[in-house]
């Protein structure tokens, strides 16, 4: 049986750790803008679990094990595919890239994540929180998506840098 690289241990690492960020910091928005646009933080989120609830899951607005916790789990997954692709692609750079650079990469990789989640995928596969939240407010979802993919691989490379 073949052992991972130490490349593709790193890129795994930043992966998780970017992806776990990405979806910290974009719950909160999505929390943050529901309760603003929807009247409930639990809405943006329950909707994500319509891929297996259906177009009910668009109207429950409290948070539920069974609408909040699928739906969170699916965008926490969703966040750890995209950072494995942003860090693949990007975050396993050497030298290690800077803050400026990080935060590029990771715009871009954010836009590309975007752009499928509204273009290519199915409509049951969508986000589902569009249906709670203004254009401006998915910026704002997006946005803090890719200031935590960039973070994620920042301090993932200094964890490297330390022999972690």
């Amino acid at each position: 049986m073949k052992t991972m690289t130490e490349r593709q241990l790193s890129t795994l690492r930043t992966g998780l750790i970017a992806g776990t960020l990405a979806s910290i910091a974009s719950t909160a928005a999505l929390m943050l803008c529901g309760r603003r646009e929807a009247g409930s933080m639990a809405a943006p989120t329950n909707a994500t679990s319509h891929w297996l609830w259906g177009d009910q899951a668009f109207e429950v607005r409290r948070p539920t094990l069974k609408h909040t916790g699928l739906g969170y789990a699916t965008h926490h997954a969703s966040a750890i595919f995209w950072a494995l692709i942003y860090a693949w692609l990007h975050a396993s750079r050497h030298p290690a890239q800077s803050v400026p650079a990080a935060l590029a990469s990771a715009g871009a990789a954010t836009a590309l994540a975007c752009a499928v989640d509204y273009t290519i995928i199915p409509r049951r596969l969508m986000p589902g929180f569009e249906h709670h939240l203004s254009k401006r407010s998915l910026g704002v979802v997006y946005g803090l998506f890719a200031v935590g993919l960039a973070a994620g691989c920042l301090l993932a490379q200094r964890w490297r840098g330390r022999g972690g």
